[in-house]
Parts: structure tokens; sequence; C-alpha cells
């Protein structure tokens, strides 16, 4: 899909469910739709009897009867197979920190048994709200304008692979929001971006001057600005502040590779350590 994405399992993940109560509501049908680390498919799309009455109103939203599910598993049949599925997978969904994880979480706690824990989650949900896309911001309503087919909107299987184009179409238009790491992707989405990334004018850190061979440090009018990993965005004296074990490893060979370049910092470095 996206070079960040390649070497990872990744999955689209969608649930159906009795109702909207993350802590009360029971999971009728789940969906997994992506592929493995390796590039297998992977297609995991089941209904499963939630023990109770699915209230008629679910049922207009999703179309699962009390019929369909009366002979099918419970969750607890499932819960392996699906903690093999998503533990340590790129989880791509809509809402899926606020509601499916969440409610997921509850049926394995109810089991007695421990929920497994994605890599990280990618909701696009999250996506569209911080890149500003025009509202609403519902999957059907950002599937039609990112020319996304979604005729069988409430399906688990559906919901789930149209979050995953849409994933990749936002990416694709988007592109100097993703360029970080996974991990660094997840807090934007969470916490928002913290970098110095753009500019009012949308000016980004590759158009700064390279300080270094590698491009890690670049200058902005003066200042020297970390272009990678977790403090990317940021100017050195301000990490040099809040993080100074990280200024060490930067100032070492594993950080800034250049010799002359990292002296130059080390320089720096030492001067604003004196005043």
């Amino acid at each position: 899909m996206v070079d960040i994405l390649e070497g990872h399992k990744v999955l689209a993940f969608d649930l159906e469910t009795t109702g909207v109560s993350t802590n009360n509501d029971r999971i009728v049908q789940v969906a997994l739709i992506g592929t493995d680390s390796d590039g297998t498919d992977i297609h995991f799309d089941t209904l499963v009897n939630p023990q109770r009455p699915i209230p008629s109103g679910a049922t207009r939203v999703h179309g699962v009867h009390d019929s369909d599910v009366r002979n099918e598993p419970i969750f607890k049949h499932y819960a392996q197979q699906l903690f093999e599925l998503i533990d340590g997978a790129v989880l791509v969904g809509h809402n899926v920190r606020r509601f499916d994880m969440p409610l997921l979480e509850n049926e394995y706690y109810r089991c007695g048994a421990i929920p497994p824990k994605p890599l990280v989650i990618l909701d696009t949900l999250e996506c569209v709200r911080k890149l500003k896309i025009a509202r609403p911001h519902n999957l059907g309503a950002q599937c039609s304008r990112h020319g996304i087919d979604l005729s069988n909107a409430h399906d688990a299987a559906a919901d789930a692979a149209a979050s995953l184009l849409l994933l990749w179409k936002v990416m694709q238009d988007h592109p100097a929001s993703f360029r970080r790491s996974l991990s660094d992707i997840e807090q934007w989405l969470i916490h928002g971006d913290s970098r110095k990334d753009e500019s009012e004018l949308g000016r980004t850190i590759s158009d700064l001057k390279a300080f270094d061979n590698k491009g890690r440090i670049r200058i902005d009018d003066g200042n020297y600005i970390i272009a990678f990993g977790r403090h990317r965005g940021k100017d050195i004296t301000t990490v040099l502040k809040e993080d100074p074990r990280y200024i060490d490893w930067l100032l070492s060979p594993k950080g800034v590779e250049d010799d002359d370049a990292r002296d130059t910092l080390k320089e720096f470095i030492s001067s604003v350590s004196d005043r």
C-alpha cells in the first residue's frame, strides 16, 4: 500500500454490535481484512452469537437478526484466533480506537482473557479530522468524497475494506503528514502535531537546508532542527532541555554520522550549555 506499511501485518478491522456502549454491548459480526507481513491475504469475517437479543434499532443499522446468529459460536470460540491475528498488527479502522477496540477488549475481559495489543492503530476518523478534510466525517461520506464504493455499508467486512482504501487514499493525497514512523503517526493522530513540519505557507522540513550528509539535521534561520525520529521538527536547544540523553545519542556516530557536522554540533551544544 504505502512504503511505511511494507513488512507489517496490516489489518482493517470492523465490528457490528448490539448497540453503541463499549462497556455493555456485544459483538454480532467481526471482520479483519488485509495482508500478513509476507503479503499473504487475510480475510476473516464471521457472525457471533451475542448471547442476548439484538435490538431492532441495531438490526436496522447492520441487518443482522437474532435468527442469523442463534446457531453461531459465541465470542469465546473466536478469541484465540482473533488474538493471533490482531496482536502486533497495524490495525486500521474508522473510529476503531474509541469504539471497536474498547468493545473488543471488554469481550476478552468477559472471557477472563488478555486482549490483543496492535502494533499501532491508524484510525481513519482521526486521520480525516487531523487533516481537516471537509465534513461529514462518517465512513460513508468520506468514502463518497474519495471515490470509494461502499454500497454494502454497515456490513463489517465491507466497512473494514472501505476503511483500508480510505487510509490509502488519504496517505496518497497528504504524503507530508505521513512521512514519519508508524508510532509517530499514531501519536500525531492521538495528540496532534508537535513537530515544526509546516509553516503557514506550507513549507516542510524537507524544504530546509540539510546540515549533515543524511539530512537528519536541518538549518532554519540559524537554528538546528531535528528532521527525524521522536523529536522531529524541534530545535536542538529545546530538546537539550527536554531530553538531554537524546542529545548525547544524537552526538554519537549512531545519531549524526557525518563527522564534521557532529563536531560542529558538539561545539554548538557546548556553547549553549555554558550560557
